[in-house]
């Protein structure tokens, strides 16, 4: 059965949000809530270790036309949110001082300066301080409605009073008394109201909830910006949901949501998340739509995202150490299969001899007695060098992104 604003089941998507946005749009689905955490204007390539299995990702975060250019970037997709923004909901845009001061000024023109309702502070302690300058210990998160009329549901954000206060005040908790200076005085039994800064640690570690993802943010401060904003039911949007905090907590909320990312490595580690540790049903409560499901889509991949496509499929590991070391992209180890072996995966066609050389040459270095290339084809003097290989006791395995795309490869 469809609910109200055409979303009949949770989405996650995998495309550049500007077209998935216009696709909402198209459908009449409406956020209640918009949150996002997008790119930070900070020039950085990062090389992720993602969960326990210490598999690399990169993604990358740069944008070489400068910040106009980064800013423009970001408004083009702001003016699709707004549209897909109900006229009682809130908007909150995360960032920090690279570029928050120009994202400002840019969300006043959209959303309009008497639609700004706070600037809050997300801020939090950590170790290592600059010799010259002030530790660094905020982001800025920008709060937006569209209309003057909101929601807001203080009751369910109020904190806990200092102890100090409560001790002062604790005949007096949900009355009111004259007191001095003070004038009329009471003490909510829910708490207080919370300020516009929020002391808020960022995950630590060892914790359970952390992926790897460069700029994954705590489930608390997510926690605190759905309660406040949003209902049972609601509609909660993250056009940029990288690792899927957002998603998550919606969905732990009874929230209904979209989450939106361009990386395919990005909607399946949150498909993971969603499935394992937030109980989601894939298919039954949430779709995942917009996987690359054919060769063309697969060629258009960036680089990065197709290695980690195939290494995903084949259920392998990917080592930055072993990427730097070897010139091997992947591995199996006797934790996943009793034969280790080496993956080299070239996103090409026609994959000639050489190829196969020189990956004998790093599984050697390596000490594999076994690995794989993928490719999209091979050509002869490629199966010529791999069935050579063979009798020299060194086994290669040639491995087409087809048999990949259609389940047809096995280890």
């Amino acid at each position: 059965m469809t609910q109200p604003n055409g979303l009949d089941k949770n989405l996650l998507i995998c495309a550049d949000n500007l077209s998935a946005l216009d696709d909402l749009v198209k459908k009449g689905i409406k956020a209640d809530l918009i949150y996002l955490d997008p790119p930070f204007f900070s020039n950085r390539h990062y090389e992720v270790v993602w969960g326990d299995e210490a598999e690399v990702r990169s993604f990358k975060d740069r944008w070489s036309g400068g910040i106009i250019v980064y800013v423009d970037w970001m408004k083009e997709r702001v003016v699709k949110m707004l549209d897909v923004l109900k006229d009682t909901g809130t908007f909150y845009l995360h960032c920090d001082w690279h570029a928050g001061h120009y994202l400002k000024v840019m969300l006043d023109e959209v959303f309009g300066y008497h639609n700004f309702r706070n600037e809050i502070v997300w801020c939090y302690r950590g170790a290592g301080y600059p010799k010259k300058d002030f530790g660094k210990r905020h982001d800025t998160i920008y709060r937006y409605s569209k209309t003057e009329d909101y929601i807001f549901n203080l009751d369910d954000v109020r904190e806990e009073y200092a102890e100090a206060t409560k001790e002062r005040f604790k005949h007096y908790i949900g009355n009111v008394r004259k007191s001095g200076d003070f004038g009329l005085q009471k003490l909510n039994p829910l708490g207080k109201q919370p300020d516009d800064w929020w002391q808020i640690q960022p995950i630590a570690p060892s914790a359970n909830e952390r992926l790897g993802y460069p700029t994954q943010k705590p489930e608390t401060l997510l926690e605190k910006i759905i309660k406040a904003s949003s209902n049972k039911g609601d509609i909660v949007l993250d056009p940029f949901c990288g690792c899927g905090t957002t998603v998550a907590v919606a969905q732990r909320l009874g929230r209904r949501w979209v989450g939106i990312d361009i990386s395919p490595t990005a909607t399946k580690l949150i498909e993971n998340r969603l499935v394992k540790f937030s109980g989601a049903k894939k298919d039954r409560e949430f779709e995942v739509v917009g996987m690359p499901t054919t060769l063309s889509a697969l060629r258009a991949l960036e680089p990065f995202e197709f290695q980690n496509w195939v290494i995903n499929e084949m259920k392998a590991k990917q080592s930055k150490k072993l990427t730097s070391d070897f010139g091997l992209d992947g591995y199996y180890d006797k934790t996943i299969f009793t034969d280790p072996a080496g993956i080299q995966v070239k996103q090409s066609e026609h994959i000639g001899r050489n190829v196969v050389d020189n990956f004998e040459t790093a599984l050697k270095r390596a000490k594999y007695a076994k690995g794989y290339i993928v490719a999209f084809s091979f050509g002869k003097g490629a199966c010529e060098e791999a069935a050579r290989a063979k009798h020299e006791g060194l086994e290669v395995k040639l491995v087409e992104v087809d048999d990949l795309l259609h389940g047809n490869f096995k280890v």
